[in-house]
């Protein structure tokens, strides 16, 4: 591994951070280890460390739903690579992660060595995904339509997608970005035309049969 790298660790167990923390240590002891508890601290920690050299991002954080997170973070960070760690290690599951950008999937259940070795493989430039992992083409021809019109929401329909997924209202969702009711009802007319959906209901339907995930 290079040295001097920055990395985010993005999750919102104290005690996961901290093995994360020690693996990357074991790495490379000038890397400089940015932690995240939560979505919107993980947002933060990418706009401050524009120069990051991987994201390691928990599907399941305050403030985000499964994938979702994923797909808001890769629309809006275009450049930074996002290795999800997921104990939610299915086959379908590391599919959906890697079809939305991902750079690599690691299990929770991997012991130092595999972490170590899945960052330097994501570092080098590679895909990196669990033993036993057999690429494939997603088998629901409605869930691989979806992934593509997610893929063509712009950064903050995203996050305003995510947001409708944790059951916010248009005016907790304005307050939370800093925009007025009426730019989130606007952005929330066009998740619906790129989602092919009448409602704001059907669209969280629709987000649910790829974002729900296990912590």
């Amino acid at each position: 591994m290079a040295s001097g790298l920055t990395i985010i660790i993005a999750d919102d167990h104290p005690l996961f951070r901290g093995a994360m923390r020690q693996a990357l240590t074991g790495m490379d002891g000038n890397a400089t280890i940015v932690e995240a508890g939560d979505f919107t601290a993980a947002r933060q920690a990418a706009i401050d460390n524009p120069n990051a050299d991987l994201l390691l991002l928990d599907l399941t954080m305050p403030g985000v739903s499964g994938l979702s997170g994923l797909i808001a973070l890769r629309s809006e960070f275009q450049s930074l690579p996002v290795m999800v760690v997921s104990a939610h290690d299915d086959n379908a599951t590391v599919q959906r992660a890697l079809e939305l950008g991902a750079s690599g999937f690691l299990s929770k259940s991997a012991g130092l060595e595999e972490i170590r070795e899945g960052i330097d493989t994501v570092m080098a430039g590679n895909i990196f995904t669990p033993a036993g992992f057999q690429s494939g083409v997603e088998h629901e021809p409605e869930v691989a339509e979806l992934l593509q019109r997610l893929q063509t929401l712009t950064p903050q329909q995203s996050r305003v997608l995510g947001m409708l997924g944790e059951g916010l209202l248009n005016k907790q969702i304005a307050y939370e970005l800093g925009v007025s009711e009426a730019t989130i009802k606007a952005h929330v007319s066009a998740i619906l035309l790129k989602l092919n959906v009448d409602s704001r209901t059907q669209a969280v339907i629709q987000l649910g049969k790829i974002a729900a995930v296990a912590a």
